[in-house]
């Protein structure tokens, strides 16, 4: 098969002349995306366990944070090393890996009876949503065509929303069946404790699921197993295709060493420019401030005058507003392309945040020394944070994870992905621990004020050093 073929000639290519197992490829995708779903699940379950985690571990604002954000070491840890270790012992075989921790992490932390102990689950939930995080993408990039390879890989941030949408509505719903958060539920044990044992169904689930899809024939024929990656590639694409493409993807690596971390060095020395834009790409989807909407929705939204309960509705809210719009970027990410999608989102964020952050900025005191909107302003800054929400979702929150599994060269997938995904997770772990003493110091006006700041600064980067994927074969990228 020609490299220089463009997209068009490819879709007829594979799909006329190859057949391509559309049911196939679409049925391997959707079990890889449990992994997915399991990110957004453990990110999200924390939200609604604030309240009994301070509770039962008498943990301040720096403590909280701490546990909230201690899963997030584990993440980037996770994230780092499973790039390099995907490489050596492939992809499927990381996912497994991920979707053990998932199950320890998840009766781990509900079991715990201290803060030491529950921050080991949460790293360790951590390493499986870290290694979950970039090999799922990169996984279904490396079994799906390209035309329409943006949209399977968006499917990835549709589990992800799902997972933190189906953590909002079971926090949601197990407060509010148990009282509050931190009330007794069944067999004794309090909610929060329940909120993570939701979890251990889909983990099992995948981990099942995964002993039934095939290894990525990319990283079969990188260690040498031609034939197991012509059988997978005829199994996806027919015999002919599949032979065609595993002569392609042997040229697209290089023929005198295997994949390795030192490849990312420019010719020059330092990094090559591609690893410089993963890097930014990762770090400014979490600098503009998602997560603390995610991990903290409850607490931000009691902190303005809502009930536990309320708040909690209002998570349930933003998780089905978020799936409508990641469905939207799934739509579009294959016609309009990469890069619109993510200024577009940029520029939208910019603006809702700052709204968000003005709004907020109205915000009095009571007795008690909590902050008050009124109705109007209230409903402001409720309809800015969903709009936000909205803008990320269908731009920042999928397209950057589909830019990351398809934007690197073969050569250096694994280690582009490794080094792409500590920055990502080192960055939310920055903003999530930071978050409650922001809330202290300069309120939820100022916390809002930077990160609007930082979704601006994102619309130079996408402008300047971002550049288009779509359509193109994975054995066209360059670094």
């Amino acid at each position: 098969m020609n490299p220089t073929l463009d997209s068009a000639a490819l879709e007829q290519g594979v799909s006329s002349a190859s057949e391509t197992n559309h049911f196939l490829v679409i049925a391997i995708s959707v079990v890889a995306t449990i992994g997915g779903f399991l990110f957004g699940f453990d990110s999200g379950v924390i939200n609604g366990t604030v309240d009994g985690l301070q509770a039962a571990f008498n943990s301040d604002s720096a403590g909280t944070g701490f546990n909230v954000a201690s899963m997030l070491l584990g993440c980037a840890v996770g994230a780092f090393f499973a790039g390099r270790l995907a490489d050596v012992y492939g992809r499927r075989t990381l996912l497994m890996a991920a979707a053990v921790f998932f199950i320890i992490s998840a009766w781990g932390s509900g079991i715990a009876t201290g803060s030491v102990e529950f921050v080991i689950y949460r790293i360790l939930g951590g390493l499986a949503v870290g290694a979950a995080s970039v090999m799922t993408p990169a996984y279904i990039s490396e079994v799906a065509p390209a035309a329409y390879r943006g949209r399977l890989a968006t499917v990835q941030q549709v589990a992800i929303i799902s997972g933190l949408f189906g953590a909002f509505v079971s926090n949601y719903l197990l407060a509010r069946w148990a009282g509050a958060s931190t009330a007794e539920f069944w067999l004794g044990f309090e909610t929060w404790r329940w909120m993570f044992w939701m979890e251990l169904l889909p983990a099992l689930v995948f981990l099942v699921g995964l002993f039934f899809i095939p290894e990525s024939p990319r990283f079969l024929v990188a260690k040498g197993k031609k034939e197991q990656a012509g059988a997978v590639l005829g199994k996806l694409f027919g015999e002919r295709a599949g032979g065609e493409k595993v002569a392609e993807i042997e040229r697209s690596l290089s023929a005198d060493h295997s994949p390795k971390l030192s490849d990312l060095k420019a010719p020059g020395g330092g990094l090559r420019k591609i690893v410089w834009v993963g890097i930014g790409l990762a770090t400014f989807q979490q600098l503009v401030g998602i997560n603390v909407v995610f991990y903290y929705g409850a607490v931000l939204w009691q902190s303005v005058g809502f009930t536990e309960s309320d708040a909690l509705l209002i998570n349930v809210v933003s998780g089905a507003v978020s799936i409508a719009a990641v469905i939207t970027a799934l739509l579009l990410i294959d016609k309009v392309g990469r890069k619109p999608l993510l200024w577009w989102g940029s520029v939208g964020m910019a603006v809702t945040l700052a709204v968000m952050a003005v709004a907020f900025s109205q915000a009095t005191l009571d007795e008690n020394g909590s902050l008050q909107l009124s109705d109007g302003v209230g409903t402001i800054a409720l309809l800015a944070a969903n709009a936000y929400v909205v803008f990320f979702n269908a731009s920042w929150g999928p397209v950057m994870w589909v830019m990351l599994g398809e934007m690197f060269p073969n050569q250096i997938r694994g280690s582009g992905l490794a080094v792409s995904g500590l920055a990502q997770w080192g960055s939310n772990f920055l903003i999530t621990a930071s978050f409650p003493m922001l809330l202290v110091s300069i309120q939820l006006s100022g916390s809002y004020g930077l990160y609007a700041l930082c979704a601006f600064i994102s619309i130079l980067f996408v402008s300047r050093m971002v550049h288009e994927t779509k359509g193109r074969e994975l054995e066209q990228m360059e670094g």
